[in-house]
């Protein structure tokens, strides 16, 4: 039972903005070093934090106009605001940050089309929440869809149920934890001056020296920070999982997203 079907506009808005974040994310190893592009290295990201505010909004809006009904919103409201709670929880803690596992088991039960848009609104309350409003925020939201979506992709989301299950979405976490990380290691990296450090971004230099500065730079920053979101979101899904699955599944049950509303006459 998925809240909100996925329609042809939908998947089109879909794999427009994931081709223009994937270009938002990789531009540093897509552009060749004597490009227009890298001239503007310090530009680009607010560039792209603005371009991907627009696609962003543009991509709830047609997966709203796809089926998000009133049922569907209000399930929106409690899980965005439910993550936006949780994050602060392991705010300046390494790695310890809860929402990511609710993110995962919502997209599984309620469908790509909802998780993209339930991570998207879920980081960005959560920004407001927190403070935590710059450049970064358009990427954070992408990524978080991404990372919600996935889950509402995995296989056998109407027959595969028990301990093979959680299994499956432990590992999704697990994976999906470091993806994250890098993603938005990606959007910060460009921030860097050469001068600041031997692994920040070299707008003139070859895609392998900038590829190993950055595999350096996510050693060195985040590494640490990306394993303990992934413990984190592991132990949450083995261990609160079943519980939040079946609350989910029920909420969605009675709240029969698919189940249209007609009028009689009396």
């Amino acid at each position: 039972m998925r809240a909100v079907p996925l329609g042809p506009r939908s998947l089109l808005s879909l794999l427009l903005v994931g081709a223009v974040g994937v270009i938002a994310f990789g531009w540093p190893f897509l552009a060749p070093p004597a490009s227009a592009l890298n001239a503007h290295a310090q530009d680009a990201p607010w560039l792209f934090a603005v371009l991907l505010v627009l696609l962003v909004a543009v991509v709830a809006a047609t997966i709203s106009e796809s089926g998000l009904g009133a049922k569907a919103v209000a399930m929106l409201g409690v899980l965005a605001a439910t993550g936006a709670a949780l994050r602060p929880i392991g705010a300046g803690t390494a790695g310890i940050e809860p929402m990511f596992f609710l993110m995962v088991l919502s997209g599984r039960v309620l469908g790509p089309g909802f998780g993209f848009v339930l991570g998207s609104v879920t980081m960005f309350a959560s920004a407001l929440l927190t403070g935590g409003v710059g450049p970064w925020l358009p990427f954070q939201m992408l990524a978080m869809g991404w990372f919600t979506m996935g889950a509402g992709l995995l296989p056998g989301r109407a027959a595969l149920r028990g301990r093979t299950e959680l299994a499956l979405l432990s590992l999704y976490g697990f994976l999906a934890a470091f993806a994250y990380g890098t993603a938005m290691n990606l959007a910060g990296w460009p921030f860097m001056g050469t001068l600041a450090s031997g692994i920040a971004f070299d707008p003139d230099a070859a895609v392998p020296v900038n590829l190993a500065r950055f595999v350096a730079y996510c050693v060195a920053t985040s590494l640490g920070w990306d394993l303990g979101r992934a413990v984190v979101t592991v132990v949450l899904t083995l261990t609160v999982g079943p519980a939040v699955l079946r609350a989910l599944r029920r909420a969605t049950r009675r709240a029969a997203f698919e189940t249209g509303v007609t009028f009689q006459d009396r």
